[in-house]
């Protein structure tokens, strides 16, 4: 770029002063000059040009309005308007790029939103799905265990009175007191006066005994040692019917009870005295 010359006018004295140095310049500059010019002359004589037409502009203008003036260079309003025309296209550019960037953020919200109703969707649906399977496994177990049960009521229903019986031993050995007590109470239905009726209910009143059932345990224990019978089983029999009403807070009764074993069963063996005596303690029989 080329050097911009300005200056600023204010007063009419000065503005002839340039107008006479413009003059002198102007005949300077059409003073004959050798012949043939350089190149260095020619560039001379164009700046002188440019400056006594920056001058005269400065004059005329100055005097006109009366007011400081500014010349510049062409090429800086050139300049200046091309910066203008890029600083304009940016704006433009930064307010598309503002527009898309929100229209982004609306999508990306409306995303959100949609994702947020999709997840509670699938948490509602995992719930009914886990609570029908839950529902689905105990109708199964439920099912399996009625037909468990019926299958079992059917072969024992399909055994004699000793086959029965010799089941419901084996129930207890195994542990499974509550189909051993399902077994024994299917016996004493339905054999319970044949000969060994009063052992199979010794052996009811032990798996009743052994949930907790004590009102049922003293009935199935008293059905045993009905008659005193001459069994190995029975001096058990009698403590237990005597712990069932002791659990039922009847201590008159097992203390009545115990005081028949050593006459009943004098020959009882001495782990069976030895319970009979700690029962007699814990109703504090006299």
């Amino acid at each position: 770029m080329k050097p911009t010359f300005a200056k600023t006018l204010k007063a009419a004295p000065f503005a002839l002063v340039l107008l006479a140095v413009a003059g002198s310049l102007a005949a300077h500059a059409q003073t004959p000059m050798p012949d043939p010019l350089d190149d260095r002359s020619v560039r001379r004589l164009d700046k002188m040009e440019k400056v006594v037409r920056e001058l005269r502009s400065i004059v005329f203008q100055g005097r006109d309005s009366g007011k400081p003036v500014v010349i510049q260079d062409a090429q800086t309003d050139a300049m200046l308007q091309s910066l203008t025309e890029r600083v304009s296209d940016l704006e433009q550019s930064l307010t598309r790029s503002n527009a898309s960037n929100d229209q982004l953020a609306l999508d990306l919200d409306r995303t959100r939103r949609a994702l947020e109703l999709s997840e509670a969707n699938n948490r509602k649906l995992n719930d009914r799905l886990t609570s029908v399977e839950q529902r689905l496994a105990a109708l199964e177990s439920s099912a399996q265990e009625t037909t468990t049960q019926e299958q079992a009521e059917a072969e024992e229903q399909a055994l004699d009175p000793d086959s029965l019986f010799a089941r419901g031993r084996q129930l207890m050995a195994d542990g499974d007191y509550r189909a051993a007590e399902k077994t024994f109470g299917r016996y004493v239905d339905s054999f319970g006066d044949t000969p060994k009726g009063p052992e199979a209910r010794y052996w009811l009143g032990k798996t009743l005994t052994a949930r907790g059932a004590n009102a049922e345990a003293a009935s199935a224990y008293l059905g045993a040692v009905r008659g005193w019978p001459k069994t190995s089983w029975a001096p058990d029999a009698v403590v237990e019917l005597a712990r069932a009403l002791i659990a039922q807070k009847l201590p008159a009764d097992a203390c009545q009870t115990l005081s028949e074993l050593p006459r009943r069963y004098p020959s009882a063996a001495a782990s069976v005295n030895a319970r009979a005596q700690a029962a007699r303690q814990q109703a504090k029989c006299g």
